[in-house]
């Protein structure tokens, strides 16, 4: 549960009415920012800011190998009124370092295709991986036109070095000339380049050699040579190359140029490296303060000008204060995985490489003014700034005869048709015309075509990808008629200028959400519509959180895992800003008074926010006309066959670049799976459109808060709101979804609403001053929502017409109201609204409240076109789970993980709904969970409807079982577990008084009249660590028959002895009539070799086999659960907490389903396991944990200071017993809680295997401690899955 933002608030500096900036007499164009990740340790920010107060006019960016910091130092130098030098650092395999600045646009793309060609390429043209890139000293020069170049000479000067030079010398190979004189295509052979060889083997379809070279990619450079003649040759002589004469005649006269490698110090490599660049034309000088530095630099400027060149001052900075020294340290440690202690010589002498004042500089270089004077020439020399991207959107293929505006149009109505059989209304015909219009004007047809083509693809697949726009796009009515999105314009209020309007200078955004299991496919269409050179996905930055940076500088600073550990555990969730000293104190236990410790926090602190490295957005692609690579670099991600660009959606939002969102979610996919289960076994075929609408029986289950699983409203907060609500049609469902949100709460709309709603407030709309407007001017706005502004439409609309905002205006409201990553600035605004509203005659009080609620919005707030799309699949689900709960249930399992809830929580609300669970079963389950028919008696069926249910034609494994079969050909295999396990041994008696827990797995068939004699069957997918490619061996082998016995099961099925053992540890096995402990038996006799002679014999004397099989006890029912748990996550025989009841009920502790019957604010105490811990940032330190018992769940609301009080408890329990009073308001009951207890290690006792050994074994004589070594070591605690007696709970913020 995190305390912050989910992502850190990306910083901006504050804007001064300081006058621009004389010119300085220095630039610094030698610094990097922290996107030279663990090498910078300042963002743009800090350095801008610094950069201001220091004097500077301008400040160049120099980022190794990368573009990715290029926007945010431009955003935050223009916004102090300096000027961004753009440029990076280039760094070369050969060990040489160039600080590049484009002067052209053109150059710009030059060195952005070049960076794209290192990072997707390796040198040997296979796939590069992600994060690293490999740039030649050929790649430079065939890239380096229009590009000024500085080179970095290395600390020692006198460093050999070895490059590629051009050379006419090259060794004797007999075999390469006898090719050359006998072979008639020897000179066509000649000219194929190994590089582009290597290209047309290249995997996962890049390209690399277009990238490399702005010609195509059959070009013939001097750098491409046969490899056989670029064998190494001895070396000799002061450049040790060997020099061998060869007659210009031995080879073809069209033979490209030779290269040779040159080893040489750096003084000598500096001819070649002028030869092959031309514009290099400085030479970087810079102090190291290392005793030598004037005779230093006095060598490098006779150098270069011995070379024609000159020397430029830089300080080369790596932050922006000395202060900052202490975390390049350990930045610098981390980055070489080693401590500051011994890192030695890897970290900077001293703290001196700082951004420093022109004046010191000009200090600094007396005796050199050239050297500044360069530095100011080359920055005014290369004025190329971001402002020129002119981004261009890529065309689409229109009909002969139409451009994309008019296809666009003619689609649209062809659209509208279909949506209005019975003829457009004329609102929305006048809405289409208004926003076709701006479309047109904007030059925004090709953007919704391609989105239309998106759409349309992903509809057209066998089976169709289910897919959904939200987002502002769903305020157009244009996007609804292609198909987009599902909110009608003609039945919700949609504000078009939400979504684009033409005061506003920003690129639309269309979100649209795909089945996560298979968006995948999507985005693959769209790499190769477009190429891998015009399409990229954004990237997303990642940041050092608190947990990982507490980690990583304590290890770096030299503290044991344990301590960091212990430090991490004191923060909350994986988010946040800070690490605070009194839970160090109080949870962790440890002396803030050590300095050590101290300052490991405060270099924890600098850490947290800085960017770690990139990663791809979520489904963000960027799609250009022309070559996405001159606009920005792109590299290649974790992940097969996926790229992204060097900028995060912050950046491409900055510079005005069009972005298409391919979404994942979750639902879709589940949706998909129920619907596909209803086909097979209900015969009805729905898709989301033709789901029976408003349906009593649907709304009837909302109102009782019954919703686990359903999207949007399964979480506790919706559960609460949903009897208050008590919705009773789709626009209900609407204003559901938006009103649990930070916004609505923190502007106090909650209350009211449900308040009017009940009818215990009286709805009043003011109305303006008679000179001013209508008297109905709000009741447009606010008459469907009582009065009270729930959505941020409806906070724009207050502002045009109640304040007649411009729409320059309106769209800086629009701007202050937050988005899910942002926070707004709504109050900025309040003066203007609040102002004018009380000027055309409202009460002032209306006004100021009315715009108290909307400054709710700057904590986020969902816009109505966004809340509709979701309420349409809050319905669709709602249904699906009142009609069909058995296909629900399995399709959120086969979906997993998603949403709020654990497979053990969505079984036990499938058991309650009254459907029947089956466990899982080598002979029954396949690997999704599926459906079974069941008889009167309540048995399983053989009949599996379910099998085979995944189409589509590139699945890797079939989903299910195997087909049909027979009744008597399966009847043993589906014989109850506990039935099985008395029919192994009566030892009954040792369940003691937990002997009738058992019987509770009979429970009645699904309840639901839409799905009798329906039964759950849990699939092998439940089971952890078994392969789903095991699943489908086990499947395809069942086609012949059931198996028998273990061994049978490993020889037909293929399975590892480790596999068998797996499905025996999850008791698998029932229906080979084997315990869990007995199948565990059996399965740990096989080997995964055939038996030797030797033993074969042996076997068949009867010596040598068992003349009794073994039969071991029955296992205690709480070492079952315990053992379900840690192998399923679920157990269908009984809850933990049945265990610990008789326990708990002498000490007073009630169940959950008995708090309804307590006396109201009465005194109660209740345990149960830890569900869902939310603490959200609209609740004011208000934190709500979800507990589980036996008989049902209880909400606990904790206050702030019993959360400070009792943080640890609250953030670590497993299994807590609760102090409190209880309380209870339109049915919803929750516990106040005033203390709490950990009562976790109650779980252990729940089984043997589970109880700590107190030493080690003795001849263990150097760790006679409890640890992880040694045979028995899987059975103690410290083994994964003996810890988690239960999985953990489900954290949110």
């Amino acid at each position: 549960m995190p305390e912050a933002p989910l992502t850190p608030e990306r910083r901006h500096v504050e804007t001064s009415s300081l006058p621009p900036p004389a010119p300085a007499p220095f630039v610094e164009l030698g610094m990097v920012s922290c996107f030279s990740f663990l090498r910078g340790a300042s963002d743009a920010v800090d350095l801008a800011s610094t950069a201001r107060s220091l004097g500077y006019d301008a400040l160049g960016i120099a980022d190794a190998n990368t573009m990715a910091g290029v926007v945010r130092l431009h955003s935050e130098a223009s916004a102090l009124g300096m000027r961004p030098v753009i440029g990076c650092r280039i760094e070369t395999v050969e060990g040489l370092a160039f600080l590049a600045y484009p002067g052209t646009r053109a150059a710009y793309g030059r060195l952005c295709r070049l960076i794209s060609a290192g990072r997707m390429a390796r040198l040997d043209g296979e796939w590069q991986d992600k994060g690293a890139c490999d740039i030649s000293l050929s790649m430079l020069a065939d890239h380096a036109e229009g590009v000024q170049l500085v080179l970095l000479p290395p600390d020692d000067l006198d460093a050999r070095m070895t490059v590629a030079v051009e050379s006419n010398v090259v060794p004797f190979v007999a075999r390469v000339l006898r090719q050359a004189q006998d072979e008639p295509n020897a000179e066509t052979r000649r000219k194929e380049s190994p590089k582009s060889r290597k290209a047309a083997k290249t995997p996962r379809g890049s390209t690399p050699s277009n990238l490399c070279n702005p010609r195509d990619s059959g070009h013939d450079e001097g750098e491409d040579n046969d490899e056989l003649e670029r064998a190494a040759s001895p070396r000799s002589g002061h450049l040790g190359v060997f020099a061998a004469s060869r007659d210009s005649n031995s080879l073809p006269p069209s033979a490209p140029p030779r290269e040779a490698d040159l080893t040489a110090p750096f003084a000598d490599l500096i001819p070649h490296l002028t030869a092959q660049l031309p514009t290099l034309r400085h030479i970087a000088a810079s102090y190291l303060y290392t005793g030598d530095d004037l005779a230093r630099i006095a060598r490098l400027d006779a150098l270069a000008r011995e070379h024609g060149l000159s020397i430029l001052a830089t300080n080369l900075p790596l932050y922006h204060a000395p202060q900052r020294r202490p975390l390049h340290d350990v930045m610098t440690a981390i980055r070489h995985k080693t401590t500051v202690a011994r890192a030695g010589h890897l970290l900077q002498p001293n703290a001196e490489r700082h951004l420093k004042a022109p004046e010191e500089m000009a200090r600094l270089f007396t005796p050199w003014p050239h050297a500044l004077q360069a530095a100011r020439d080359l920055a005014d020399m290369c004025r190329f700034s971001l402002e020129e991207l002119r981004y261009e959107y890529p065309e689409e293929i229109c009909p002969a005869g139409l451009d994309p505006q008019g296809w666009l149009e003619q689609l649209t109505w062809q659209g509208a048709g279909g949506r209005y059989p019975g003829g457009v209304p004329d609102s929305v015909a006048d809405t289409l015309r208004r926003e076709l219009e701006l479309i047109g004007k904007l030059g925004l047809a090709r953007y919704f075509l391609t989105i239309k083509d998106i759409v349309d693809f992903a509809r057209a697949q066998d089976p169709p990808i289910l897919c959904q726009g939200r987002g502002s796009a769903a305020n157009s009515a244009v996007c609804y008629c292609l198909e987009i999105t599902a909110v009608d314009p003609a039945k919700h209020a949609l504000l078009f200028d939400r979504f684009i309007s033409e005061d506003r200078n920003e690129p639309p955004d269309i979100d649209v959400d795909f089945e996560h299991e298979r968006r995948e496919e999507v985005i693959q269409y769209i790499y190769s519509r477009y190429g891998r050179q015009r399409a990229g996905l954004c990237a997303t930055v990642i940041h050092y959180r608190p947990r990982m940076a507490i980690r990583e500088v304590g290890k770096a600073m030299g503290l044991s895992e344990d301590v960091t550990a212990a430090l991490a555990k004191t923060v909350w969730g994986g988010h946040g800003r800070s690490i605070k000293e009194a839970h160090v104190e109080s949870e962790a236990g440890m002396d803030l008074s050590d300095p050590h410790l101290r300052r490991v926090l405060a270099l924890t602190e600098q850490m947290i926010g800085m960017p770690r490295h990139l990663s791809q957005h979520v489904g963000g692609f960027i799609l250009t006309h022309g070559l996405l690579t001159e606009t920005v670099p792109i590299g290649n991600g974790a992940m097969a066959d996926r790229s992204f660009i060097e900028w995060d959606k912050d950046d491409i939002d900055a510079l005005g670049i069009l972005k298409v969102d391919v979404l994942a979610l979750g639902m879709l996919t589940c949706i998909r799976k129920c619907l596909d289960l209803l086909g097979a076994h209900h015969g009805q075929d729905l898709t989301l459109a033709t789901v029976p609408r408003e349906d009593p029986l649907v709304y009837d289950m909302l109102c009782k808060g019954d919703s686990l699983g359903v999207f949007q409203v399964e979480s506790r907060a919706q559960m609460n709101m949903l009897p208050r609500l008590r919705p009773r049609c789709f626009y209900d469902l609407v204003i559901e979804v938006a009103i649990v949100r930070p916004g609505p709460i923190q502007g106090d709309m909650v209350h009211p609403y449900l308040k009017r709603r009940r009818g215990a407030e009286a709805v009043e709309i003011p109305a303006p001053g008679p000179q001013h407007g209508p008297p109905d001017e709000l009741i447009s706005i606010l008459g469907r929502t009582l009065g009270v502004p729930i959505f941020q439409e409806q906070a724009m609309k207050i502002a045009l017409d109640a304040a007649k905002f411009s729409g320059l205006e309106a769209n800086r409201l629009r701007k202050s109201m937050a988005t899910f990553r942002s926070r707004g600035m709504v109050a900025e605004l309040e003066e203007m609204m609040v102002g004018r509203m009380i000027a055309r005659g409202y009460d002032p009080d209306f006004a100021a409240r009315c715009f108290n609620q909307i400054k709710g919005f700057g904590e986020y707030g969902f816009p109505e076109s966004h809340a509709a799309s979701f309420a349409h699949l809050v319905y669709v689900s709602s249904w699906l789970k009142c009609h069909f709960p058995a296909a629900f249930a399995a399709a959120l399992l086969n979906s997993q993980p998603m949403g709020f809830y654990a497979p053990a929580q969505i079984v036990r609300d499938a058991r309650e709904h009254g459907v029947q669970v089956l466990p899982v079963d080598v002979n029954c389950s396949g690997w999704d969970n599926s459906l079974e028919g069941v008889d009167s008696r309540g048995d399983a069926e053989t009949r599996r409807k379910g099998e085979g249910l995944d189409s589509r034609k590139d699945a890797k494994t079939p989903r299910g079982s195997a087909g049909r079969r027979p009744i008597e050909s399966l009847q043993s295999c589906i014989q109850d577990a506990g039935a099985v396990e008395q029919a192994a041994s009566p030892q009954t008696e040792h369940l003691g008084v937990f002997a009738a827990l058992r019987d509770q797995t009979n429970l009645r068939v699904s309840a639901s009249p839409r799905e009798p004699a329906i039964a759950l069957r849990l699939g092998l997918r439940q089971v952890d660590g078994f392969p789903e490619a095991a699943a489908a061996r086990i499947v395809a082998a069942r086609e012949s028959g059931p198996f028998r016995d273990v061994r049978e099961l490993k020889e037909r099925a293929g399975l590892s002895p480790a596999l068998v053992e797996r499905l025996a540890s999850a008791d698998c096995l029932g229906s080979l009539g084997l315990s869990r402990r007995q199948a565990l038996w059996d399965a740990r006799s096989l080997i995964a070799a055939p038996d030797l002679p030797l033993f074969a014999a042996a076997a068949a004397r009867d010596e040598g086999a068992e003349r009794v099989q073994t039969r071991l006890p029955v296992m205690p029912l709480s070492e079952e659960v315990v053992a379900d748990y840690q192998t399923q996550r679920l157990s269908l025989k009984a809850h933990p907490l049945a265990f610990l009841r008789a326990d708990l009920a002498e000490r007073g502790f009630i169940r959950a389903t008995d708090l309804g019957t307590c006396k109201q604010r009465g005194a109660v105490r209740v345990a149960g396991v830890v569900l869902i811990r939310q603490r959200p940032g609209s609740a004011k330190g208000v934190c709500f944990i979800t507990l589980e018992d036996e008989s049902g769940v209880a909400n606990l609301v904790i206050w702030p200071d019993v959360m400070e009080r009792q943080r640890k408890v609250i953030m670590a329990a497993r299994l807590m017993e609760v102090h409190g009073r209880v309380e209870s308001d339109d049915g919803v009951i929750h516990v106040i809680v005033t203390r709490l207890v950990d009562a976790t290690p109650s779980l252990h006792a729940l089984s043997d295997d589970l109880l700590p050994q107190n030493v080690d074994r003795a001849d263990h004589v150097t760790r006679p401690v409890q640890g992880s070594r040694g045979p028995m070591a899987e059975h103690r605690m410290g083994h994964p899955r003996q810890v988690r007696v239960i999985p953990k709970s489900r954290d949110f913020h």
